[in-house]
């Protein structure tokens, strides 16, 4: 287990949400420390993330607190964390090098080095033929490599990865969490949103599975399976939500 700094990189406590009388989120505590890769769980409608949109400002929370290294998160301080939605978030019908030199830019980078950067990337992630095309000729897959391209280009401290494979076939969805996996080594903070145990299992070093707006598990992979008494954390999930949990569906 990482080493943790005295203070969380993200701290969420006694956090509760309520939209008009719907409770979704009850009392929630959890920390996030530096360098970690934290497993958030949970099924459709459990509430990740509305948790993540309180976290980032974008929904107000009814009660408590939700801090990144220390403080609300405010717009400025956007620079230090890369957000990866699962809706995509992309100028369609512009080119693929363009928008992501044009969010290069944003993001602090000078105008030739987001360029050089994102060529690389887009070679990487074995896209380097799309570079001239519009976004909305991509596949969703393929727009879904740029988007994470965006999010990681300018190694922010911090990373939400909302599904980042989802839809993807074995082969990219390790070319993905390779990169992933990449910028932890480089020193970010990973907080990972997914339904593929088999990552959590691979990447992460903490985690926290929420069922109905609460903790149903919160600790080391190891200490969740020592806990529910299992080998896998698909075991665990399927224990926690019943064997009908993968035919659920609903908005978060």
């Amino acid at each position: 287990m990482l080493a943790q700094s005295t203070q969380p990189v993200i701290s969420i406590k006694n956090f509760s949400m309520k939209f008009g009388s719907k409770r979704v989120i009850d009392d929630m505590s959890f920390d996030v420390h530096k360098g970690e890769t934290f497993g958030f769980l949970g099924s459709n409608g459990s509430g990740k993330t509305t948790t993540m949109r309180a976290l980032l400002g974008i929904y107000q929370a009814t009660s408590g607190t939700l801090h990144i290294n220390g403080k609300k998160f405010e717009p400025q301080d956007g620079a230090t964390l890369g957000y990866l939605p699962e809706e995509r978030g992309l100028y369609k019908k512009e080119s693929v090098i363009d928008v992501m030199t044009y969010f290069g830019q944003l993001k602090g980078l000078g105008k030739r080095e987001a360029r050089e950067w994102s060529l690389d990337y887009l070679k990487r992630v074995k896209l380097e033929d799309k570079a001239k095309s519009k976004v909305d000729k991509l596949s969703g897959g393929q727009q879904q490599k740029v988007q994470l391209g965006v999010t990681i280009m300018n190694n922010p401290d911090v990373l939400i990865l909302d599904e980042p494979t989802k839809g993807f076939d074995p082969v990219n969805r390790r070319l993905l969490m390779d990169i992933v996996e990449a910028q932890r080594e480089k020193g970010a903070t990973i907080i990972l949103i997914t339904h593929d145990m088999s990552e959590v299992e691979r990447l992460c070093d903490r985690l926290i599975l929420l069922k109905d707006g609460t903790k149903a598990a919160y600790g080391t992979v190891p200490e969740v399976l020592e806990k529910f008494q299992k080998h896998t954390m698909d075991e665990v999930f399927l224990q926690v939500y019943g064997e009908d949990a993968a035919m659920q569906e609903g908005e978060e």
